[in-house]
């Protein structure tokens, strides 16, 4: 467990703007990363491995993309214990995001919105920061995320995808394709049959060039939204295998508000994340897997924050988590207990030796 327990932390914490916590955490983090200090926020590592889209995950409590979108914290993020982390998402060209404020909590909810916008420092930046990291060499998997610049048009966005891929190939375990984020104008759009249809066949073909010039194949996996009806996620699912794609994501953030209705900041634009995302994007985990069968890699986020949520995406048909907003609200302490969860549901789920 961390020498430093998480709540003596997070009253401090939620007494700044949430971005300026936000900011503080990570530059906190990239700077004790490496050092015995880490030891503050560290937990002991819980095996409990999955062999997913041809890869070995430790065990299977990730983090989602978002958190450390320029991969500044990486070793400091998995020394809390997860088996895989994703970080992004990244756009080839640097930039600012959109305009202060544009993260706020819902304490009453356990949520949070945020309307950043995919702000990172671009592409080489990034891959700069992988390079150094040493995560991987531990035997855990490193998640690159990708998306699109907000100042390229929708009709362009194959381009920047293509450019990310390009980048990001030879240092990911995996690459996630994001085109799910409500705050990068129109990039849902890329959900819809023949959009979606096309940058996925661009991707695969890319795919295909980039492992013969590599000598190794890198799963893709696309992240989907959760304000998805059944008959489109049926068609996601259709493309996602028409396509040859890996796995899928599910899900980002959610644009709903029913949930969270007269609580301060509920109006805010952006994504909503938190306990509220919880049933929506197991609705949606649910239907990819009737759409997709056994088999087929899901990845599973949205509204964890205890042990019982990340429980609840696997009886939905999930085969691993992501959490991110848990993390804020619980801290470090909440990978320990959803990975010793996962390791006591699969040990009481082995048939008893004769």
């Amino acid at each position: 467990m961390p020498l430093l327990p998480y709540a003596l932390a997070r009253p401090f914490l939620f007494g700044l703007d949430p971005e300026t916590a936000h900011e503080l955490t990570l530059g906190s983090l990239a700077r004790l990363q490496g050092t015995p200090f880490r030891l503050a926020f560290s937990n002991g590592f819980m095996a409990d491995p999955v062999e997913l889209a041809g890869l070995q995950f430790p065990n299977r409590v990730g983090l989602a993309a978002g958190l450390d979108k320029n991969a500044r914290c990486i070793d400091a993020l998995g020394a809390m214990g997860f088996g895989f982390v994703e970080v992004g998402t990244v756009t080839p060209r640097a930039q600012p995001g959109n305009p202060k404020p544009r993260m706020f909590r819902l304490p009453e909810a356990n949520a949070l919105i945020n309307r950043l916008g995919f702000n990172n420092e671009g592409l080489d930046a990034f891959v700069a920061n992988v390079q150094r990291s040493h995560f991987r060499s531990g035997g855990r998997l490193l998640g690159l995320n990708i998306g699109k610049n907000a100042a390229t048009p929708i009709e362009d966005a194959t381009s920047d995808y293509l450019t990310c891929l390009d980048g990001v190939y030879p240092h990911a375990d995996y690459v996630t394709v994001n085109i799910s984020s409500p705050n990068t104008k129109n990039l849902r759009a890329l959900q819809s049959d023949e959009a979606l249809d096309a940058l996925l066949a661009a991707i695969a073909s890319r795919r295909e060039e980039l492992g013969r010039r590599h000598g190794r194949r890198v799963p893709v996996f696309v992240k989907i939204a959760p304000d998805l009806d059944e008959a489109q996620v049926d068609v996601i699912a259709a493309t996602l295998r028409r396509h040859g794609m890996d796995g899928v994501v599910a899900t980002n953030t959610t644009i709903a508000r029913d949930k969270v209705q007269g609580l301060p900041h509920a109006q805010e634009a952006g994504g909503l994340s938190g306990s509220p995302l919880l049933e929506p994007s197991n609705r949606v985990i649910a239907q990819l897997r009737a759409a997709l069968g056994s088999g087929y890699p899901i990845i599973g986020v949205g509204g964890v924050l205890s042990a019982r949520d990340a429980l609840s995406k696997l009886n939905a048909g999930a085969d691993v988590v992501q959490i991110y907003t848990g993390l804020i609200y619980r801290g470090p302490a909440l990978v320990d207990e959803i990975a010793r969860a996962f390791r006591t549901a699969a040990a009481a789920a082995r048939p008893a030796r004769g």
